[in-house]
């Protein structure tokens, strides 16, 4: 079994977006704990709404690669728009950030709020 925190992140209906994300997730793996939502301001492109962000940490039997690919097919289902800037409003983005203990996802080093949310579903041992 693997572990995993993942990092949500939405600024078109995120409200609708997380939790429809959610019920997804649920069917398809175990999820552990969901993390509060913090609102940030966005990366890159500032004309944008903010955004919603969070983790959720779960436990699957696919591996990473396969995992990866159910998160780009739920972002799809949920309407992800991969046309547009890499920095531009989405319903929805999933990041594996953390994976069985080992930090994967770089930004975690230089976003504070992805630090926060990680923190929020596991305490670590992770760095600051």
């Amino acid at each position: 079994m693997n572990s995993c925190i993942i990092g949500i992140g939405s600024n078109i209906d995120a409200d609708k977006n997380i939790s429809q994300m959610l019920e997804i997730l649920k069917s398809k793996v175990k999820v552990i704990k969901v993390s509060p939502m913090i609102r940030t301001k966005p990366v890159g492109i500032k004309e944008q709404p903010d955004y919603t962000n969070g983790a959720v940490k779960i436990e699957t039997e696919k591996d990473r690669a396969s995992l990866t690919k159910l998160l780009k097919e739920i972002e799809d289902q949920l309407g992800r728009d991969r046309c547009g800037p890499k920095f531009g409003p989405r319903t929805m983005d999933l990041d594996i950030v953390v994976w069985n203990g080992e930090i994967v996802d770089q930004d975690y080093f230089t976003r504070e709020f992805i630090r926060t949310s990680v923190r929020a579903v596991d305490e670590g041992p992770f760095p600051d």
